[in-house]
């Protein structure tokens, strides 16, 4: 797709080419209403439409924040083709939870992309963003980062399709960022954002950097850094002479979440920016009750790198307590037994 002297409008909000508008388009979800904040910019030249979102989830800050400035920095006369960016793409959450489950509904929402119109009002404004933002994108980025009880290794992740075109474009969208870890799921299922626009035939990626909800500058800035890279990698601008960082490729091995109600203490190790590797049956950690000071012991169900885990004190039966990834080779790699991505 091509723009270069179309507006660009999403509900009463309108850019007309070589303009930037800023402001909040309402999102009607059934029983209640979302304000959802919007920058879009027009584009003097043609080129491709780029949607990005942050604050799917509470708690991630960064993402947030990155979102934001990349928002106020961007000029149209600079800009080949459209963006929309969505700083907080679901406010309830974002405002209200600070967790990856809404007040309104205790639904995850980067579990049911695309969403329903029909549906409660999570699913709602799920079906929301993708009719009025994500539909019609030529490339969707979707930016998330460990919450604010969780440590994360950076990592960029995408879909594959098995449209070697698609996959071809989003796996060198997904080496533009400069960050070195890329996971690949083998499989476009499942409701998570970037894998409900993969089955649309968007190049989409999700983008995790920061932890802890961390919302300190430097970590800010590296991720405008990346989102600017991406975009001359995409000609959205112009290119400069940085060349591509290399790229480890890597599959999900298994997703660990608690079986028991409790307080928990990992074991794994977290060294810097590394977390640990672990092999199959090594002990993760413990999940304590408080009331008799029984132990539930977690064990890995496989093994791999922990790219993000758990770091809050209290968990429940479903909390996501770690996610593994192993090395990818399409050559000679066995395809592991788990293959949809957790997060």
């Amino acid at each position: 797709m091509t723009m270069s002297d179309t507006n660009l409008s999403v509900g009463s909000l309108e850019a007309r080419p070589g303009t930037k508008a800023r402001g909040t388009v309402r999102a009607d979800l059934g029983t209640l209403t979302a304000d959802i904040p919007l920058t879009l910019v027009n584009g003097a030249r043609p080129g491709p439409r780029v949607v990005i979102t942050a604050g799917v989830h509470g708690g991630e800050f960064t993402p947030v924040d990155a979102a934001a400035r990349l928002a106020g920095l961007l000029e149209p006369a600079e800009v080949h083709g459209q963006l929309i960016v969505c700083p907080v793409a679901n406010p309830n959450a974002v405002y209200r939870g600070r967790l990856n489950i809404s007040p309104v509904d205790g639904v995850n929402i980067n579990r049911v992309f695309p969403g329903d119109p029909d549906g409660g009002p999570t699913e709602r404004l799920a079906a929301w963003l993708f009719a009025n933002l994500v539909d019609g994108a030529d490339v969707y980025v979707d930016l998330h980062c460990g919450g604010i009880d969780q440590v994360l290794r950076d990592f960029v992740g995408y879909r594959l399709t098995g449209d070697p075109d698609l996959d071809k474009a989003t796996a060198e969208l997904a080496g533009s960022f400069g960050i070195e870890d890329v996971i690949l799921g083998l499989k476009a299922d499942g409701g998570n954002s970037h894998a409900a626009a993969a089955r649309r035939g968007i190049s989409a990626v999700l983008v995790e950097v920061g932890e802890l909800g961390q919302r300190d500058g430097a970590t800010a800035r590296r991720r405008v850094d990346g989102l600017f890279r991406a975009l001359r990698h995409l000609g959205v601008l112009d290119p400069d002479d940085s060349a591509p960082a290399p790229v480890r490729e890597w599959v999900w091995s298994a997703g660990v979440t608690a079986e028991a109600t409790g307080l928990w203490y990992p074991e794994f190790s977290f060294d810097g920016d590394v977390i640990g590797e672990v092999a199959e049956g090594d002990v993760l950690g413990r999940i304590v009750d408080p009331a008799d000071g029984r132990e539930h012991t977690v064990r890995a169900p496989a093994g791999g790198r922990i790219f993000y885990g758990m770091h809050g004190l209290t968990v429940a039966p479903g909390t996501e307590l770690a996610a593994l990834a192993v090395p990818w080779d399409p050559d000679t790699a066995p395809r592991p037994d788990t293959l949809g991505p957790p997060g």
